[in-house]
């Protein structure tokens, strides 16, 4: 198959605009007007001059085929990624060939994507170079990974020295203490070269200004860190696969050598989550021949989307592998053997009841999950009191949405959807309710993205 046989719908390709503002100036130049040489390669990659402010045009070009996702350039200032150019460029392909018909790539854009492929070479060389390098030292990365975790030893004790006397003064003295006692703690485990100790850390800094029944809720987040503390300072008694669990969540860094499998994925959703530091994308996959789940993580400086970029509702060949961890769902993207193209396929779904089990299921492996991704079969949503609730179309079990989820604009995108009709809902389900990511109408129908 040709690129030129896969068109992309515009909510695809509007699903990687980086936020809501350059969506909506993106839309704007989805039409043929301010473009002037726009054209197309089998190879999947397209350009255009775009009319701008200034007297020259914006020059685009972008490869739908690259394996990490869309790759994009333009000439234009945005820091964004992809830029409104890059978007309405998009939305011009996804309309038809007409727009963009198939040609000769001009002097700038064939610069650009040789220049790619080039590095792209390189790129591989080196890193068959650096597997050969650091295998050849083994010993010293062995006193290395020695060396972080008696640090990583030290800062659980310490933490959990902390934790002691917390509880032995009582809770009543975080709220007192405020958020900088714990945001010292946390630099501590910093120090201690234990980053997941450190997220967890923060976050207890936050829950006694959280509402009524904050105590409750400190007290449950402080026995998980206790846990995750126990486990590593016992990991040698663990099973292997929990153990690596436990190094995951303690935030050690680990390689996806699991064997790699071949599927055709259907993406299933995508969304970042933000802070001070870091962008982090979250990317869900459907084997369908498999049945597999799979979860793609990649990250971006404070301000910038990460560069990969899968449009929901798509499907892929490609090989994925797992990382290690009992129960762990992550996994590095390998090898794509074709262009993200539009499916049919829908991931099979579950009941409400059965979404529950299934995330108690998930805890026995991983005590730390927040959530299990599912898929809910046949729900409604339908309002619960000042809430919302995703109610069985057939039976009399619902599961609540997270506040996270009822201010979204998503959940009304679904209740439009629904219209009061079962619908086939992808979310995340865990101990603080369900998140709609991604549904499905009734028959046919495209995916529509929630988040």
């Amino acid at each position: 198959m040709t690129q030129q046989g896969v068109r992309w719908t515009a909510d695809q390709v509007l699903a990687l605009a980086p936020d809501a503002a350059s969506r909506k100036a993106g839309s704007k130049l989805g039409a043929a007007g301010p473009w002037s040489e726009a054209g197309s390669s089998d190879e999947g990659t397209v350009w255009g001059l775009c009319k701008g402010s200034g007297s020259k045009p914006y020059q685009t070009v972008i490869d739908i085929a690259d394996a990490a996702g869309p790759a994009y350039k333009c000439s234009c200032p945005s820091r964004k990624f992809p830029c409104k150019h890059a978007l309405g460029l998009l939305l011009l392909w996804a309309g038809g060939e007409g727009a963009v018909p198939p040609g000769p790539a001009p002097d700038w854009a064939e610069q650009w994507i040789e220049g790619r492929r080039q590095r792209g070479q390189e790129k591989a060389a080196a890193g068959a170079a650096g597997s050969a390098a650091g295998s050849g030292d083994p010993e010293a990365a062995r006193r290395r990974a020695e060396r972080r975790a008696v640090r990583i030893t030290a800062g659980a004790t310490e933490l959990e020295q902390r934790l002691a006397d917390l509880l032995r003064g009582g809770l009543a003295g975080a709220e007192q203490a405020g958020y900088g006692m714990w945001e010292e703690t946390a630099a501590r485990m910093v120090d201690a070269q234990a980053p997941g100790l450190a997220a967890r850390v923060r976050e207890l800094g936050s829950i006694p200004s959280s509402g009524p029944g904050w105590p409750v809720r400190l007290l449950e987040e402080c026995a998980l860190i206790h846990l995750l503390d126990q486990g590593w300072l016992r990991r040698e008694r663990l099973p292997d696969g929990l153990a690596s669990t436990v190094r995951s969540r303690i935030g050690l860094p680990a390689s996806a050598d699991g064997p790699a499998i071949r599927d055709r994925w259907l993406v299933l959703a995508q969304y970042d989550t933000a802070d001070a530091r870091l962008t982090t994308r979250r990317i869900w996959l459907h084997g369908t021949d498999s049945g597999r789940t799979a979860l793609l993580l990649s990250y971006g400086a404070a301000g910038r989307a990460p560069e990969l970029a899968l449009p929901v509702g798509l499907e892929l060949e490609a090989e994925v592998s797992p990382y290690p961890g009992t129960g762990q769902l992550r996994a590095a993207l390998g090898e794509r053997f074709a262009p993200p193209a539009p499916s049919a396929a829908r991931p099979p779904g579950v009941t409400t009841e059965e979404a529950a089990a299934r995330y108690g299921e998930a805890l026995r492996d991983d005590p730390w999950l927040d959530s299990v991704p599912v898929t809910l079969d046949r729900v409604v949503p339908a309002p619960d009191g000042d809430s919302w609730q995703l109610a069985d179309a057939e039976g009399d079990s619902a599961l609540p949405l997270t506040a996270a989820a009822r201010s979204r604009p998503g959940l009304w995108r679904l209740v439009a959807l629904s219209g009061g009709a079962p619908v086939k809902v992808f979310g995340e389900c865990g101990h603080r309710g369900f998140t709609p990511l991604t549904a499905w109408p009734e028959g046919a129908g495209e995916a529509v993205r929630l988040c």
